[in-house]
């Protein structure tokens, strides 16, 4: 029942946004829609889809595959949203429309995301290391008095 309601909700925003698209003056001439769909679909299935999959299968040997998969899905979302701005030529007729430096906020965003993921790589492996390091030392340091008192009694029963 749940899956009727959730696929009912969904038709009628596509609904709604077809309205918006054809029915409110938003576009046109619908032959350039369905020129850009059709360019969509092409680059995915013949790029995209093809690439992650590549990428996927390299990373798929590596330990730490789970972050690396996560930040890469991350930076091609980010990719997809910030590609319209960053491929636009020349400066917008309007000022205020595209007023921020897309490029630099882009590469920002995509090395806030590196960091993230090199910081769940990197922070459980030293947080286990520091945690083993008193251990470790006390080890060495109780050793090194077990061997000096071993010596001791040796040395007092010869």
């Amino acid at each position: 029942m749940l899956r009727f309601v959730v696929g009912a909700v969904g038709v009628a925003v596509m609904g709604f946004g077809a309205w918006l698209l054809f029915g409110a003056g938003g576009v046109r001439d619908p032959w350039e829609v369905v020129v850009w769909l059709g360019g969509a679909i092409v680059l995915h299935d013949g790029l995209i889809a093809p690439l992650v999959l590549a990428v996927g299968f390299v990373l798929a040997a590596l330990p730490a595959r789970g972050a690396l998969r996560a930040a890469l899905i991350v930076c091609g979302a980010l990719t997809l949203i910030a590609l319209p701005p960053l491929l636009r030529p020349g400066t917008p007729t309007n000022p205020s429309a595209l007023p921020l430096d897309y490029l630099r906020n882009w590469l920002l965003a995509l090395g806030v995301v590196a960091a993230l993921a090199a910081a769940v790589l990197i922070l459980p492996r030293a947080a286990r290391a520091l945690a083993a390091w008193p251990v470790r030392r006390r080890s060495r340091r109780e050793g090194t008095r077990e061997n000096d008192s071993d010596e001791d009694a040796g040395d007092g029963m010869s």
